[in-house]
């Protein structure tokens, strides 16, 4: 068929056309390289989105070929034309649509556009057996004779005027599958249908014929047609003729082998009859019990049974067996089936696939029930949880390492409690990771990067991915706040906007980047007589490990991990051992957003085991580190030692905040309480040290003591709460010595300086004046709720410069002023990787962020963290 209907294009115009195709499969790539063989000029295909990251064979074809290639979802929207995808088509300017095998329904005013129509191709001798189920209706119907039509298409798109029409005799035994294998498809089916095939050349016969006119295998002595998908795990073995080896069916599918032992996933097997099933299913098709209906569901049954009648107008009366496809029922029909019921049904899970499934009216109506109520859902994922009644809700907490999609116990058996700061109460146990875990998160990590899903999908579906995950944490962010409130002792009200709320944005930000990482070509001098086309791609690291800090646990993970993974990496991620619930939670919700197994790895435990192992380990490519400066020494010196693996470290800060005497003072105030009580000072970019000019410094302290007076200290789930404890002992312990030192050294203590008298790891905010720049609370971080102030003469702008830039640290800094030349003046000149002007703590997803000197290097958010992700390689081609 595919050279007649070649030829017949060459004998019926003379003259070369301007041809758009519009088709899809194997089948159709055959047609579009014998259209070029013949001269035709092809000047736009249309045909499927990728899936699975995968184009459609036709698509690959014409893209080698740079023929323009548009893969629209859909042609029309509530029966009406996409207007946008109606302009695209004319674009191309074709004289002729040729359309081999489409699965889409195309509107008329593409039909009729060109100026010479469309020629279609229809499977069987027009006008018998209109429809997508022609050959099957060829069959039922006892016909002597089978074949095939091409003709002009005209409203009815399977009737006009017939251009030629081929036939062959019906065998007694023949099926769908042996007409297309002996005649339809005259060379093509029966060297695909061989499986002792490398895996990706059976894939691609599956994902080919997927559905009409169908891939197939003989198991078990039947013919079962194969519905495409890939990966691979354990499960029962299953003999197929022909195969190199058995197939296994496991949870997931069908696992089937090529001749170079890869695999490959098949999601459903359809049998001789028509009836579709899960793959994961073979062994228990007919195990499922029918469930009885309730009067309600009864009622539903019969509103559905109308619905099919409308369809099948032709059959006199809907019974329990009777089947929808065999009763004449096309592709549109399964569109509207499934259309009107989800109309009736809002929310109900419903796909164009589950038709398939259940063929019979009988077996439909028990789908349907099983799937409103949420019984027929797929397998989920087991979570030992650990539960909490908090915050007016129940927190589910999963509190296992997760990997390779599961969570699981540490290998070696061993947990630790996370502790509640607001009361000191073990909120639950927490694994404790080994390095024989980090081991087997890598190799997932090495695995899922190098020969699963998501190292070959296409970059836009990574993306829609990863706007899934940030919509799920939207829908769960009340959750979210509420485990990092009694995990890591954060307000409630910041919780949810800062930690959780910048978390999503963040990912919401970096899955729109995914199919915007470009190279660039580049002119270089070229080497006469031939010429040069030089170019760079922008390509994933591998396996990237990220450690990240106590104070902002979800946010950290996030301002690191979707860079990493919208760069196209997999990741393994140590969360503080103080902190790790928010990590955990979001590991879940990956899961449901669809991530792949392996792609994301969280190992919670020791930073001297788990973290000292992901600096050693040699399949790490990339190691993303926030937290102290000497640890961050370490692990850079433990990355280059094992590998040389790429590091960004964000570190220890001791920011200065400038404020002179014509700021607006009311604005001085708020934002310089806000830089050093923010998040109760456990922020890495807080104001370690206030310089305020002489002549306003008494007036700014007394404003600034009237403010803090007014915090309200306490349960950080209330939500009158300004300042919450301590993320943990430890570290509230080592704020109450900082006082003591600063005390010690001569520095007046205004305010605070001590714990407060309750339960829990409280603070009491804290106020420091004349500090002198030898102390050592004015060159060392505190990262609590202390303000530490010095004065400078008025005036002196480049005194107070050199002091504010004596230091080791150039995380971030600011300066208040109302003079804008002095602003820009003072800003050139601090030396900090972030500079606020007359506002602080003011970070945003698109800037980039990260420090100088002692505070580390590398960037999170913004264009420049994705940079911190990706290498970039160097192409020079001669022609």
């Amino acid at each position: 068929m595919l050279f007649l209907l070649s030829s017949l294009l060459q004998n019926y115009y003379q003259n070369k056309l301007r041809l758009a195709l519009i088709g899809q499969s194997l089948f159709g790539q055959e047609v579009y390289t014998n259209l070029r063989k013949q001269g035709h000029r092809v000047v736009g295909v249309f045909t499927v989105p990728d899936r699975d990251g995968k184009a459609d064979p036709l698509a690959v074809v014409a893209e080698k070929d740079g023929t323009p290639v548009f893969k629209f979802p859909r042609w029309r929207v509530k029966g009406k034309p996409i207007p946008e995808v109606v302009e695209a088509y004319k674009a191309v300017g074709a004289e002729l649509n040729v359309m081999p095998f489409c699965s889409q329904f195309i509107p008329m005013n593409v039909i009729d556009h060109p100026a010479h129509g469309s020629i279609i191709y229809h499977p069987s001798i027009l006008p018998l057996h209109r429809g997508a189920s022609a050959i099957n209706w060829t069959l039922i119907q006892g016909d002597k004779k089978a074949g095939f039509s091409i003709f002009w298409a005209d409203d009815g798109l399977d009737t006009g005027p017939i251009l030629l029409q081929r036939e062959c005799p019906v065998e007694p035994n023949d099926t769908v599958d042996s007409l297309y294998n002996r005649f339809l498809f005259p060379e093509g089916i029966k060297a695909m249908v061989n499986l002792a095939q490398p895996a990706e050349a059976i894939h691609n016969w599956i994902r080919g014929h997927d559905k009409v006119p169908g891939a197939w295998a003989v198991i078990d002595g039947q013919v079962r047609s194969l519905k495409h998908t890939l990966s691979v795990p354990a499960g029962q073995p299953l003999e197929i003729e022909g195969a190199s080896q058995p197939g296994v069916i496991t949870k997931n599918g069908l696992v089937l082998y090529g001749s170079d032992s890869k695999a490959l996933m098949v999601k459903n097997l359809q049998f001789e009859d028509g009836k579709m099933i899960s793959a994961a299913k073979y062994f228990s098709s007919g195990d499922t019990a029918s469930v009885e209906l309730t009067d309600d569901e009864k009622k539903m049954a019969e509103e559905i049974r109308d619905i099919w009648k409308g369809i099948l107008s032709n059959v006199a009366a809907i019974e329990e067996t009777t089947d929808f496809f065999k009763s004449g029922a096309a592709s549109m029909d399964v569109v509207r089936l499934v259309e009107e019921i989800k109309q009736k049904c809002v929310g109900l899970q419903l796909q164009n696939e589950d038709v398939y499934m259940a063929t019979t009216f009988q077996d439909f109506i028990q789908m349907f029930v099983r799937r409103l109520r949420g019984e027929d859902q797929e397998e989920e994922m087991v979570i030992d949880y650990a539960t909490k009644d908090v915050n007016n809700m129940t927190v589910k907490m999963p509190w296992q390492c997760f990997i390779n999609g599961k969570f699981e116990d540490a290998e070696n058996g061993k947990t630790a409690n996370t502790i509640n700061p607001a009361d000191g109460s073990v909120i639950c146990k927490v694994a404790y990771a080994s390095v024989g875990d980090v081991d087997r998160a890598v190799a997932a990590a090495k695995e899922a990067f190098e020969v699963g899903p998501w190292g070959r999908m296409n970059p836009r579906d990574r993306g829609t991915l990863l706007y899934k995950l940030a919509d799920l944490m939207e829908e769960h962010q009340e959750e979210l706040a509420t485990i990092e409130s009694i995990d890591s002792g954060a307000v409630y009200t910041l919780a949810l906007k800062t930690h959780v709320g910048m978390s999503i944005q963040t990912f919401r930000y970096f899955a729109g980047w995914c199919d915007k990482i470009q190279g660039k070509t580049i002119p270089i001098n070229q080497a006469r007589p031939n010429h040069n086309l030089t170019f760079t791609k922008k390509e994933p690291l591998g396996v990237c490990a990220i450690v990240i800090p106590w104070n902002y646990p979800l946010m950290m993970l996030a301002w690191k991990s979707a860079a990493c993974l919208a760069a196209g990496n997999t990741l393994v991620l140590k969360p503080a051992q103080v902190t790790p619930l928010s990590a955990l939670k979001f590991a879940e919700l990956t899961v449901k957003a669809g991530i792949p197994k392996g792609v994301i790895n969280i190992v919670p435990g020791s930073g001297g085991m788990v973290g000292q192992r992901l600096s050693d380990h040699p399949d790490i490519r990339k190691l993303g580190f926030t937290g102290s400066t000497p640890i961050g020494k370490q692990i850079m010196k433990s990355c280059a030692l094992s590998n040389l693996k790429k590091v960004s470290l964000e570190l220890g800060g001791k920011s200065p905040l400038i404020i002179f005497s014509d700021c607006d003072m009311d604005k001085a105030v708020r934002m310089g309480m806000s830089s050093v009580f923010f998040n109760k000072g456990e922020n890495c970019i807080a104001a370690g040290r206030l310089f305020v000019e002489e002549s306003i410094h008494d007036e700014y302290i007394r404003r600034v003591l009237e403010e803090i007076k007014k915090m309200k200290v306490g349960d950080p789930l209330d939500r009158s709460t300004d300042h919450g404890p301590q993320n943990h002992k430890a570290h509230m312990e080592k704020l109450v010595e900082y006082c003591e030192v600063g005390m010690k050294e001569g520095a007046t203590l205004v305010y605070g300086g001590k714990q407060v008298d309750r339960p829990g790891f409280f603070m009491e905010p804290t106020l420091f004046i004349d500090v002198e720049d030898h102390m050592f609370i004015a060159k060392e971080e505190s990262f609590g709720p202390i303000m530490v102030v010095s004065k400078f003469k008025d005036g002196d702008i480049d005194g107070v410069l050199n002091r504010a830039n004596d230091t080791e640290f150039g995380l971030a800094s600011g300066v208040f002023t109302r003079d804008i030349n002095k602003a820009m003046y003072v800003s050139e000149r601090l030396d900090a990787g972030t500079v606020f002007v007359n506002t602080y703590n003011k970070t945003d997803v698109a800037s980039p962020f990260g420090g100088f000197k002692q505070s580390g290097f590398g960037k999170d958010l913004g264009e420049d963290a994705l940079n911190e992700y990706l290498r970039t390689k160097a192409v020079t081609v001669e022609y």
